[in-house]
């Protein structure tokens, strides 16, 4: 049964019931009611009469509500990223099934009125109409596997007729103008198998430990070039991985083969806003997460590609840029340096390229993440010249990052014709609430006509995009996905988006991060433990005569420790926790609070946001008089001090919290699990997959304070009694991460990725031609024009 039918039953045999929520609906005079309006107005009218089980199911399926004369339109999610929209007369009670275009149409008249203006319609579904797409919500996210599968039947059809691109692919592979693989280029599938044969019938009189330097002549003789392994016994392995998938091509056997063939040695990465460094940025406007991933992804490619390339015995050295912003008035960051080596790698480098006026002349101050739209495509030219220079010719891969990042890499991906991978790290469109309805409204602070225009480019135009979380693609049943908030929406007055992301399509996979193994590692690892630092942290945490940026002390200093380190913004909800430990006296009784985060003078900061939250803080101190229970460092921790912190709570049974509206991610709960501190999080983003609730760490509402005390202090009082149940959380947390979150399975992921959509977007013709042409064309006419006009508003 459909949506509608079901709801058509539903409505038949409860009609008072549907009458009666429905006028309660138009009743709050509200034109637009979301999830939670909606479904509180139902539980208040099933406190009055007896509940259907059929209209409350339809209930807690809606996303949101637009009401207008006796009409009311309904958004509905029957499933995980399945959508549906519905109309019903208050007076007919007769469900209709409506498109999407009907359903935005209406929402923006009763929201903004009538218009007589024609409206742009931004639709990409027929470009990909033809393209291979997963059927199941559940397989979200597993894009390289579903692809694989596909087109490696397709590669067994050419492989019997003896047309396929994987010979060519292999014939013509070079790194730094040195042949791989094949010394020629064969386009004969027999005259492949017979190379095979005679170098495996060679290899087979050779000790399995012989390096390829002592094979070079026989193997050039037999037509083959470096690439294939270090030594004899690796070079006989992927020699028959080759000659089993042109006796029958699996997904499996295609991957493994693909993973060993040496393409990856330089790489690109684009991180254009903020300060990017790797000292005294964090906690400088737009500077946070997205630094400590960049800095510990790339430590761990570096050394995932010169393993790989070592183990094919291929003698390149790798090399990685991370191109971002340079500012001249950088105070005491090194961001105007143009050139900075990364620590802990051999040949990483940040490379900083300036943005400029039109004139040419050097913007030197910082400029806010959302005003620097109109900067990007100068700065992308620039980045295309400094950066072909630096790496000594293309890079094999670039991966962007955030929205501007994304939009750099698309500029330059389609100039230089390089496989493309984007990473949200964040989009803003879920964190503020109809930012794209009221776009016009937020313009002047936000500007999201040009970020959402360049996120719907970006995302169209990547090869594969990497996401950290399932939920961060396609949401739970409860609620959407930030990728999914972009699959249709309008902006009135700018364009109304009709299809802008398709969810179930392969190029979206999972591949989460992890925290630096050296610097996170449990607690009970005594012999790395830093114990030098131990007398700085106790100071910090217990010493109130210290000269340090602080406010409280603990009166109580035998009391476990809930700990939590974020910066201080609405969304980190940081003050969220500190009223709802001070409201509950049980959990005050328990355990102390210590907070890390933002600064204790909100004229320290220049951050509107940061201030704010600042003086909320203050406020909430005095409110609950805290002073003696609760202490605040208004400071950044270098990260050896950070982990030895986690792993200090650790060695007082204390806790990690996360209180954040919405994580798209979390690092800090990664790192917190790693040192063996069981985690308190948010149950909104990221955390609701990194966390197994009850098992590795429990999940937090955090609108929900009074709840999220009485969790804690049932922890508390639980363990208090029963410490095995502290060790069992907390071996559950290391567990976790040491299964599904470390960079070490990140960066094999990633390698795998990259040669995996290389190689089929080079013999499969998967470049999307015409995709890419209205891209260009929505570039061109609706983005530049977006950013002009901002130049000249700024």
């Amino acid at each position: 049964m459909t949506t509608i039918d079901a709801l058509t039953t539903g409505i038949q045999q409860n009609r008072d019931a549907v009458y009666t929520l429905l006028r309660r609906y138009f009743s709050t005079n509200r034109p637009l009611l979301l999830q939670s309006d909606l479904r509180d107005e139902l539980l208040e009218l099933e406190k009055e009469c007896e509940r259907s089980d059929a209209l409350h199911k339809f209930v807690f399926r809606l996303q949101e509500g637009v009401f207008c004369s006796s009409w009311a339109y309904f958004m509905l999610r029957p499933d995980v990223a399945k959508w549906e929209f519905v109309r019903i007369h208050q007076e007919q009670l007769i469900p209709e099934n409506i498109t999407v275009n009907e359903f935005l149409e209406f929402k923006e008249t009763t929201i903004k009125g009538e218009t007589t203006e024609p409206v742009l319609e931004i639709d990409f579904d027929p470009f990909n109409r033809g393209f291979p797409k997963l059927k199941e919500s559940r397989s979200i996210g597993q894009g390289v596997i579903f692809l694989n599968r596909q087109l490696s039947s397709e590669m067994f059809t050419r492989i019997e007729t003896g047309n396929t691109g994987l010979l060519h692919f292999l014939g013509v592979h070079a790194i730094d103008g040195q042949q791989l693989m094949f010394s020629s280029n064969s386009h004969n599938i027999d005259t492949m198998r017979n190379q095979l044969r005679r170098a495996l019938e060679m290899l087979e009189t050779v000790d399995e430990t012989t390096p390829w330097s002592e094979l070079t002549q026989k193997m050039n003789q037999l037509g083959f070039a470096p690439g294939w392994g270090h030594d004899a016994a690796r070079v006989a392995e992927t020699m028959n991985m080759l000659m089993d998938i042109l006796e029958a091509p699996s997904p499996s056997a295609l991957e493994a083969f693909l993973a060993r063939i040496p393409m990856i040695s330089r790489l690109l990465i684009l991180s254009p806003h903020g300060f990017f460094g790797q000292d005294n940025v964090l906690g400088l406007p737009d500077t946070g997460g997205q630094v400590v991933y960049i800095l510990d992804q790339v430590r761990a490619l570096e050394r995932e590609m010169r393993e790989r390339l070592q183990l094919q015995g291929v003698q390149v050295e790798p090399k990685i840029l991370i191109v971002t912003r340079l500012i001249p008035e950088a105070g005491d960051t090194t961001s105007n340096q143009r050139l900075e080596k990364v620590s802990g790698c051999t040949n990483t480098w940040i490379l900083r390229v300036p943005f400029r006026k039109k004139n040419g002349e050097i913007i030197p101050h910082w400029i806010s993440r959302f005003e620097i739209w109109p900067h990007l495509e100068t700065f992308a030219l620039d980045v295309k010249h400094e950066a072909l220079a630096e790496l000594g010719g293309r890079p094999d891969l670039i991966i962007g990052n955030y929205s501007d990042g994304n939009l750099v890499a698309t500029l330059l991906s389609q100039e230089l014709g390089v496989t493309q991978c984007n990473i949200a790290h964040a989009l803003e469109k879920t964190k503020y609430l109809h930012s794209d309805i009221y776009w016009q409204e937020n313009e002047d602070k936000y500007h999201f006509s040009c970020q959402y225009t360049a996120d719907l480019l970006a995302m169209n135009a990547a090869d594969f995009i990497v996401a950290s979380t399932y939920q961060e693609i396609a949401g739970t049943r409860e609620a959407e996905g930030q990728y999914e908030s972009y699959r249709a929406f309008s902006m009135p007055g700018l364009y109304r988006v009709i299809n802008g992301i398709d969810l179930f399509d392969p190029k979206f996979n999972i591949v989460s991060p992890g925290a630096d193994a050296e610097i996170y590692f449990p607690y009970t690892n005594q012999a790395r433990r830093l114990h030098s630092l131990i007398p700085e942290i106790e100071a910090l945490l217990f010493d109130d005569t210290a000269n340090l940026p602080a406010r409280g002390y603990l009166q109580h200093p035998d009391k476990p420790l809930i700990f939590t380190m974020a910066r201080l913004d609405r969304i980190k909800n940081i003050t969220g926790l500190v009223k709802a430990y001070g409201a509950s006296q049980r959990l005050r009784s328990l355990a102390n609070l210590v907070i890390v985060g933002g600064k204790i003078d909100p004229r320290h900061s220049s951050d509107h946001e940061e201030q704010e939250q600042i003086q909320r803080m203050h406020q909430l101190m005095d409110q609950y008089q805290l002073d003696t229970q609760v202490r605040w460092l208004g400071m950044r921790l270098d990260k050896n001090l950070a982990g030895e912190l986690y792993r200090y709570i650790a060695d007082k049974q204390g806790i990690f919290v996360q209180p954040a509206l919405f994580e798209a991610f979390g690092l800090t709960i990664i790192e917190a699990m790693a040192s063996g501190l069981p985690t308190f999080a948010t149950r909104y983003g990221g955390p609701l997959e990194i966390i197994q609730h009850n098992q590795s760490g429990f999940h937090i509402d955090p609108n929900q304070g009074a709840t999220t005390a009485d969790l804690i202090a049932d922890f508390f009082e639980k363990t208090r009694d029963d410490p095995a149940e502290w060790q069992r959380l907390s071996q559950g947390a290391l567990d976790r991460v040491a299964s599904r979150y470390t960079w070490k399975l990140y960066a094999e992921r990633m390698m795998t990725l990259s040669r995996i959509y290389s190689f089929w977007k080079f013999v499969s013709g998967l470049e999307r031609e015409e995709n890419d042409r209205y891209l260009n064309m929505f570039y061109h006419l609706q983005f530049r024009p977006l950013a002009n006009k901002l130049a000249h508003e700024i």
